[in-house]
Protein backbone atom coordinates (compact mmCIF):
# COMPACT_ATOMS: atom_id res chain seq x y z
CA UNK A 1 0.00 0.00 0.00
CA UNK A 2 1.44 3.42 -0.82
CA UNK A 3 -0.49 6.03 1.22
CA UNK A 4 0.01 9.87 0.05
CA UNK A 5 -1.27 12.86 2.01
CA UNK A 6 -2.07 16.40 0.65
CA UNK A 7 0.93 18.34 -0.14
CA UNK A 8 2.12 21.12 2.53
CA UNK A 9 0.97 18.73 5.45
CA UNK A 10 2.16 19.51 8.85
CA UNK A 11 4.55 17.60 10.49
CA UNK A 12 2.58 17.18 13.36
CA UNK A 13 -0.06 16.00 11.48
CA UNK A 14 2.06 13.58 9.10
CA UNK A 15 2.95 11.89 11.82
CA UNK A 16 -0.19 10.94 12.93
CA UNK A 17 -1.60 9.91 9.74
CA UNK A 18 1.98 7.32 10.61
CA UNK A 19 0.65 6.57 13.24
CA UNK A 20 -3.12 5.38 11.81
CA UNK A 21 -0.77 3.27 9.61
CA UNK A 22 0.74 1.46 12.30
CA UNK A 23 -2.65 0.60 13.97
CA UNK A 24 -3.36 -1.70 10.16
CA UNK A 25 0.02 -2.87 9.91
CA UNK A 26 3.81 -2.92 12.56
CA UNK A 27 5.99 -2.51 8.81
CA UNK A 28 5.40 1.17 7.77
CA UNK A 29 7.94 2.94 6.01
CA UNK A 30 7.88 6.78 5.71
CA UNK A 31 8.30 9.01 2.82
CA UNK A 32 8.36 12.43 4.28
CA UNK A 33 6.86 14.72 3.58
CA UNK A 34 3.76 13.72 2.34
CA UNK A 35 3.67 9.48 1.67
CA UNK A 36 4.06 6.01 3.19
CA UNK A 37 4.72 2.79 2.55
CA UNK A 38 2.60 0.06 4.36
CA UNK A 39 3.00 -3.74 4.28
CA UNK A 40 -0.22 -5.74 3.83
CA UNK A 41 0.77 -9.93 4.14
CA UNK A 42 0.74 -10.09 7.63
CA UNK A 43 -2.32 -7.63 8.18
CA UNK A 44 -4.72 -8.95 5.81
CA UNK A 45 -4.77 -11.96 8.02
CA UNK A 46 -4.47 -10.23 10.88
CA UNK A 47 -7.74 -8.35 10.13
CA UNK A 48 -9.73 -11.08 7.98
CA UNK A 49 -10.35 -8.79 5.37
CA UNK A 50 -9.19 -8.01 1.32
CA UNK A 51 -6.47 -4.72 0.64
CA UNK A 52 -9.09 -2.60 -0.86
CA UNK A 53 -10.82 -2.49 2.64
CA UNK A 54 -7.87 -1.67 4.68
CA UNK A 55 -7.43 1.29 2.08
CA UNK A 56 -11.06 2.47 2.50
CA UNK A 57 -10.52 1.99 6.77
CA UNK A 58 -7.50 3.91 6.49
CA UNK A 59 -9.15 6.69 4.21
CA UNK A 60 -12.51 7.15 6.72
CA UNK A 61 -10.51 7.14 10.17
CA UNK A 62 -8.00 9.55 8.39
CA UNK A 63 -10.64 12.11 7.31
CA UNK A 64 -13.08 11.41 10.49
CA UNK A 65 -10.04 11.87 12.90
CA UNK A 66 -7.53 13.86 11.56
CA UNK A 67 -9.18 15.89 8.94
CA UNK A 68 -6.92 14.41 6.52
CA UNK A 69 -7.88 13.00 2.87
CA UNK A 70 -5.72 10.60 1.51
CA UNK A 71 -4.96 8.45 -1.72
CA UNK A 72 -4.26 5.19 -1.47
CA UNK A 73 -2.63 2.86 -3.75
CA UNK A 74 -2.80 -1.01 -3.61
CA UNK A 75 -0.80 -2.79 -5.72
CA UNK A 76 2.00 -6.02 -5.62
CA UNK A 77 4.82 -4.07 -5.64
CA UNK A 78 6.20 -0.96 -4.37
CA UNK A 79 6.08 1.04 -7.89
CA UNK A 80 2.18 -0.21 -9.13
CA UNK A 81 1.11 0.99 -5.66
CA UNK A 82 2.70 4.37 -5.74
CA UNK A 83 1.71 4.27 -9.19
CA UNK A 84 -1.61 3.55 -8.31
CA UNK A 85 -1.70 6.53 -5.49
CA UNK A 86 -0.38 8.97 -8.27
CA UNK A 87 -3.52 8.18 -10.17
CA UNK A 88 -6.02 8.92 -8.54
CA UNK A 89 -8.12 11.97 -8.72
CA UNK A 90 -9.17 14.94 -6.32
CA UNK A 91 -7.92 14.99 -2.79
CA UNK A 92 -8.38 11.17 -2.11
CA UNK A 93 -9.68 7.68 -2.90
CA UNK A 94 -8.39 4.25 -3.35
CA UNK A 95 -7.20 2.59 -6.39
CA UNK A 96 -6.08 -1.07 -6.70
CA UNK A 97 -4.15 -3.21 -8.63
CA UNK A 98 -4.32 -7.21 -9.02
CA UNK A 99 -1.11 -9.12 -10.05
CA UNK A 100 -2.97 -10.35 -13.26
CA UNK A 101 -3.74 -6.88 -13.72
CA UNK A 102 -0.66 -5.53 -13.92
CA UNK A 103 0.61 -5.56 -17.34
CA UNK A 104 -2.56 -4.12 -18.84
CA UNK A 105 -2.84 -1.07 -16.31
CA UNK A 106 0.36 0.07 -16.61
CA UNK A 107 0.87 -0.43 -20.60
CA UNK A 108 -1.44 2.83 -20.95
CA UNK A 109 -0.55 5.31 -18.85
CA UNK A 110 1.92 7.92 -20.27
CA UNK A 111 5.57 6.91 -19.47
CA UNK A 112 5.74 10.02 -16.75
CA UNK A 113 3.04 8.32 -14.78
CA UNK A 114 5.60 5.45 -14.01
CA UNK A 115 6.64 5.95 -10.08
CA UNK A 116 10.27 6.81 -10.23
CA UNK A 117 10.84 8.34 -14.05
CA UNK A 118 11.47 11.88 -13.44
CA UNK A 119 10.75 15.01 -15.93
CA UNK A 120 14.54 14.34 -17.26
CA UNK A 121 13.87 10.85 -18.46
CA UNK A 122 10.47 11.05 -19.49
CA UNK A 123 11.68 13.83 -21.58
CA UNK A 124 14.32 11.57 -23.17
CA UNK A 125 12.19 8.58 -23.77
CA UNK A 126 9.68 10.99 -25.41
CA UNK A 127 12.16 12.06 -27.45
CA UNK A 128 12.96 8.74 -28.73
CA UNK A 129 8.72 8.00 -29.43
CA UNK A 130 8.39 6.03 -25.65
CA UNK A 131 5.47 7.79 -24.42
CA UNK A 132 3.68 5.05 -22.38
CA UNK A 133 4.33 2.24 -20.39
CA UNK A 134 3.75 0.04 -22.39
CA UNK A 135 5.71 0.41 -25.02
CA UNK A 136 9.16 0.98 -22.27
CA UNK A 137 8.09 -2.29 -21.37
CA UNK A 138 8.36 -3.72 -24.51
CA UNK A 139 11.62 -2.22 -25.69
CA UNK A 140 14.92 -4.74 -24.46
CA UNK A 141 16.43 -3.63 -21.14
CA UNK A 142 19.90 -2.38 -23.06
CA UNK A 143 18.21 0.06 -24.98
CA UNK A 144 16.58 1.76 -22.08
CA UNK A 145 20.00 1.37 -20.51
CA UNK A 146 21.29 3.22 -23.33
CA UNK A 147 19.28 6.40 -23.34
CA UNK A 148 18.56 6.34 -19.52
CA UNK A 149 22.31 5.31 -18.52
CA UNK A 150 23.01 1.81 -16.98
CA UNK A 151 21.58 1.50 -13.76
CA UNK A 152 18.72 3.95 -14.07
CA UNK A 153 17.50 2.53 -17.12
CA UNK A 154 17.30 -0.94 -16.00
CA UNK A 155 15.54 0.35 -12.93
CA UNK A 156 13.19 2.00 -14.79
CA UNK A 157 12.75 -1.42 -17.94
CA UNK A 158 12.33 -3.76 -15.05
CA UNK A 159 9.46 -1.46 -13.11
CA UNK A 160 7.95 -1.17 -16.26
CA UNK A 161 7.27 -4.71 -16.14
CA UNK A 162 5.74 -4.48 -12.82
CA UNK A 163 8.89 -5.89 -11.64
CA UNK A 164 10.40 -4.27 -8.20
CA UNK A 165 11.76 -6.72 -5.86
CA UNK A 166 12.04 -4.12 -2.92
CA UNK A 167 10.53 -4.64 0.59
CA UNK A 168 8.56 -2.19 2.82
CA UNK A 169 11.37 -1.31 5.31
CA UNK A 170 10.21 -0.26 8.65
CA UNK A 171 10.89 3.56 9.34
CA UNK A 172 7.96 5.14 11.22
CA UNK A 173 9.19 8.77 11.91
CA UNK A 174 11.71 11.44 9.40
CA UNK A 175 15.35 11.37 9.27
CA UNK A 176 15.02 14.86 9.81
CA UNK A 177 12.90 18.07 11.08
CA UNK A 178 12.66 21.56 9.12
CA UNK A 179 11.32 24.76 10.22
CA UNK A 180 11.60 27.45 8.44
CA UNK A 181 10.90 31.29 8.27
CA UNK A 182 10.54 33.96 5.08
CA UNK A 183 10.49 37.95 5.17
CA UNK A 184 8.09 40.01 3.18
CA UNK A 185 11.08 42.18 3.36
CA UNK A 186 14.67 42.37 3.15
CA UNK A 187 16.31 41.72 6.50
CA UNK A 188 19.18 44.29 7.31
CA UNK A 189 19.17 43.97 11.23
CA UNK A 190 21.30 41.59 12.75
CA UNK A 191 19.35 41.64 16.16
CA UNK A 192 16.08 40.94 14.02
CA UNK A 193 17.83 37.73 12.06
CA UNK A 194 18.76 36.71 15.65
CA UNK A 195 15.33 36.61 16.89
CA UNK A 196 13.90 35.08 13.81
CA UNK A 197 16.81 32.16 14.59
CA UNK A 198 15.81 32.10 18.01
CA UNK A 199 11.62 31.56 17.01
CA UNK A 200 12.85 28.96 14.76
CA UNK A 201 14.82 27.07 17.74
CA UNK A 202 12.27 27.06 19.61
CA UNK A 203 9.77 25.99 17.02
CA UNK A 204 12.27 23.07 16.31
CA UNK A 205 12.63 21.93 19.81
CA UNK A 206 9.49 21.76 20.87
CA UNK A 207 8.39 19.63 17.70
CA UNK A 208 11.14 17.48 17.89
CA UNK A 209 9.65 17.19 22.11
CA UNK A 210 6.83 16.64 20.42
CA UNK A 211 7.56 13.63 18.40
CA UNK A 212 10.41 11.95 21.34
CA UNK A 213 13.56 12.44 19.25
CA UNK A 214 16.22 14.31 19.57
CA UNK A 215 18.93 15.80 17.06
CA UNK A 216 22.48 14.99 16.57
CA UNK A 217 23.13 18.03 14.39
CA UNK A 218 22.24 21.65 13.03
CA UNK A 219 21.61 22.60 9.61
CA UNK A 220 20.95 26.52 9.02
CA UNK A 221 20.52 27.33 5.62
CA UNK A 222 20.20 31.45 4.93
CA UNK A 223 18.69 33.16 1.85
CA UNK A 224 19.98 36.33 0.81
CA UNK A 225 18.58 38.80 -2.21
CA UNK A 226 19.52 38.07 -5.22
CA UNK A 227 19.18 34.17 -5.10
CA UNK A 228 22.15 33.38 -2.87
CA UNK A 229 22.11 30.94 -0.55
CA UNK A 230 24.67 29.95 2.73
CA UNK A 231 24.43 26.90 4.35
CA UNK A 232 26.27 24.87 6.85
CA UNK A 233 26.07 21.70 9.66
CA UNK A 234 27.27 21.05 12.42
CA UNK A 235 27.32 18.47 15.14
CA UNK A 236 25.66 19.11 18.43
CA UNK A 237 28.08 17.83 21.32
CA UNK A 238 25.02 15.50 22.78
CA UNK A 239 21.96 14.62 21.13
CA UNK A 240 19.33 17.02 22.63
CA UNK A 241 15.72 18.52 21.88
CA UNK A 242 16.04 21.13 24.57
CA UNK A 243 15.83 24.92 23.38
CA UNK A 244 19.23 25.87 25.23
CA UNK A 245 21.51 22.98 23.28
CA UNK A 246 19.74 24.19 19.94
CA UNK A 247 20.05 27.55 20.35
CA UNK A 248 24.17 28.04 21.35
CA UNK A 249 24.83 25.82 18.02
CA UNK A 250 22.07 27.52 15.87
CA UNK A 251 24.06 30.96 17.52
CA UNK A 252 27.43 29.19 16.59
CA UNK A 253 26.35 28.97 12.67
CA UNK A 254 24.16 32.05 12.13
CA UNK A 255 28.10 33.74 13.37
CA UNK A 256 29.66 31.67 11.03
CA UNK A 257 27.88 33.09 8.33
CA UNK A 258 29.31 36.74 8.99
CA UNK A 259 26.36 38.11 7.90
CA UNK A 260 27.32 41.85 7.69
CA UNK A 261 25.09 44.00 6.17
CA UNK A 262 23.43 40.65 3.70
CA UNK A 263 20.22 41.12 2.50
CA UNK A 264 18.29 38.03 4.58
CA UNK A 265 15.09 37.12 2.54
CA UNK A 266 15.02 33.66 4.51
CA UNK A 267 16.14 31.04 6.98
CA UNK A 268 15.76 27.66 7.78
CA UNK A 269 16.83 25.70 10.36
CA UNK A 270 16.87 21.37 10.33
CA UNK A 271 17.66 19.01 12.41
CA UNK A 272 19.82 16.23 11.38
CA UNK A 273 20.39 12.75 11.85
CA UNK A 274 17.19 12.25 14.21
CA UNK A 275 17.25 9.57 16.77
CA UNK A 276 14.30 8.37 19.15
CA UNK A 277 14.65 10.36 22.81
CA UNK A 278 14.97 7.13 24.75
CA UNK A 279 17.63 5.75 22.81
CA UNK A 280 20.05 8.57 23.33
CA UNK A 281 21.64 8.80 26.76
CA UNK A 282 21.60 11.63 28.71
CA UNK A 283 24.66 13.01 30.52
CA UNK A 284 23.92 13.68 34.42
CA UNK A 285 24.13 17.02 35.11
CA UNK A 286 25.27 19.09 38.40
CA UNK A 287 24.17 22.44 37.13
CA UNK A 288 21.20 23.67 39.05
CA UNK A 289 20.13 26.85 36.53
CA UNK A 290 19.93 24.20 33.67
CA UNK A 291 17.79 21.86 35.83
CA UNK A 292 15.79 24.49 36.53
CA UNK A 293 15.11 25.97 32.70
CA UNK A 294 14.41 22.28 31.81
CA UNK A 295 11.61 22.33 33.97
CA UNK A 296 10.23 25.32 33.03
CA UNK A 297 10.49 24.34 29.39
CA UNK A 298 8.17 20.96 30.25
CA UNK A 299 6.36 23.59 31.35
CA UNK A 300 5.78 25.81 28.88
CA UNK A 301 5.37 22.70 26.49
CA UNK A 302 2.02 22.09 28.59
CA UNK A 303 0.93 25.43 28.07
CA UNK A 304 1.80 25.12 24.23
CA UNK A 305 -0.06 21.80 24.04
CA UNK A 306 -3.22 23.47 25.48
CA UNK A 307 -3.71 26.67 24.31
CA UNK A 308 -1.10 26.71 20.93
CA UNK A 309 2.33 26.90 20.27
CA UNK A 310 2.28 30.54 19.66
CA UNK A 311 1.01 31.49 23.12
CA UNK A 312 4.06 31.61 24.93
CA UNK A 313 7.40 32.32 23.85
CA UNK A 314 10.90 34.14 24.32
CA UNK A 315 10.51 37.96 24.71
CA UNK A 316 13.34 38.50 22.24
CA UNK A 317 10.66 36.75 19.45
CA UNK A 318 7.74 37.56 20.96
CA UNK A 319 8.41 41.78 20.98
CA UNK A 320 9.58 41.77 17.02
CA UNK A 321 7.55 42.36 14.77
CA UNK A 322 7.29 39.62 11.74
Amino acid sequence: MHVRCPDRLPEERYRQVLELLAELSPVVQALPPTAALVELKGALRYHGTDARRLGEVLRVRSLSRLGVDVRVGIGPSITVAATASGQIDGTGGVLTVAPDQVAGWLGPLPVEALHGIGPRQAAVLRDYGIHCVGLLAAIPAETVQRLLGGRAGRTAADRARGIDPRPVVPRTLPAAATVRRAFDRHVLDGADARAALLDLVVRLGFLLRRRGQVARALTLTLKFGGGTSWEKTRRLPEPSAHDDDLRVLAYQLMDAAGLQRGRLTALALKGDDLVDADQAAEQISFDGAREARLVAEAAIDRVRDKFGPGVIGPAAVLGRAS
